[in-house]
């Protein structure tokens, strides 16, 4: 019998490096995307799909995170006084009840498989989900959603899948995966960022993982690959042949907000999804157009 996935891995040890000076004082996960810091994005997924406890692999200068998540009785109470119901409302949805949440650190930046392996006690003997608060996924049903009902009826481990142009195909693990139906499909191979040319699909895993307690035995075992760095894609590789291993095209858009340009796509974006945003955004947006069109 499977059991449920009840508990996600949240790794935000990262220092952030793409967005500074910004993440000089702030962690990048805390940074705003519209109205809600990545992280909330992130937990309202994992919410969504059933997950009840929530762990944080976290570094030194990432308090705030705590911070966030705890509640704010002087915020709150200065809401209520003024009457501010809807945004006491929304602040509240921030909160997590106590024991919620629990934090590990990553005391040397050893990469992602590293960064998992961390919270081997706390996941114990149960499937458990993997998320990257990078990855932010618009979609209709919640990704992590998608693959838990997928995972119902297959078990194993699963990841998330995508297609990407070739050329950006060294910057991603890339399946090998045997033919089958949309949305599933068995792989029979794994690479992490191959060298240009060299890829044997352009099918890559994005940052949604559910998988199985041997995948920390595996981390346990594994050296070193690339980058120099413990990686979560050879651990998982190795039960290819083993627990089995899925890849999942998840229906939604998801956007790398890792990235500066993926984070600018994602906040207008979800910007004009917003319907107190949308008109005002979308004018604003086609007279930049225009501007620029003039200006060539």
């Amino acid at each position: 019998m499977k059991r449920k996935v009840t508990k996600a891995i949240f790794p935000v040890a990262g220092l952030g490096t793409r967005f500074l000076p910004a993440t000089k004082s702030i962690p990048k996960e805390i940074m705003t995307l519209v109205d809600r810091p990545l992280i909330q994005y992130a937990i309202d997924e994992a919410r969504a799909a059933g997950i009840k406890d929530f762990i944080f692999v976290t570094a030194r200068g990432k308090s705030a995170l705590e911070d966030y998540f705890d509640s704010s009785p002087i915020l709150e109470a200065e809401l209520r006084k003024k009457g501010k119901d809807a945004l006491l409302d929304e602040l509240k949805r921030t909160n997590m009840e106590s024991g919620a949440i629990a934090y590990i650190r990553q005391q040397r930046a050893q990469g992602l498989g590293h960064a998992v392996w961390c919270a081997r006690r706390l996941v114990g003997n149960e499937p458990f989900a993997v998320i990257l608060p990078d990855d932010v996924i618009a979609a209709q049903d919640p990704c992590l959603k998608q693959m838990i009902e997928a995972y119902e009826d297959t078990g194993g481990n699963m990841v998330a899948a995508m297609e990407v142009p070739p050329k950006a195909t060294s910057s991603y693990g890339i399946l090998d995966v045997e033919e089958g139906s949309e949305p599933l499909a068995k792989i029979r191979g794994m690479v992490e960022k191959p060298e240009q040319g060299t890829a044997p699909s352009n099918l890559a895993v994005i940052g949604r993982y559910i998988l199985t307690p041997k995948i920390m035995q595996n981390l346990q075992k594994i050296k070193k690959g690339a980058g120099d760095e413990i990686q979560l894609t050879d651990a998982i590789a190795a039960e290819i042949e083993g627990e089995g291993v899925y890849g999942y095209r998840f229906k939604g858009q998801r956007f790398d907000c890792g990235s500066k340009a993926g984070f600018l796509q994602a906040t207008v974006a979800f910007g004009l999804a917003r319907q107190d945003l949308r008109d005002e955004l979308a004018s604003y947006l086609r007279d930049v157009l225009e501007f620029q069109i003039a200006a060539q």
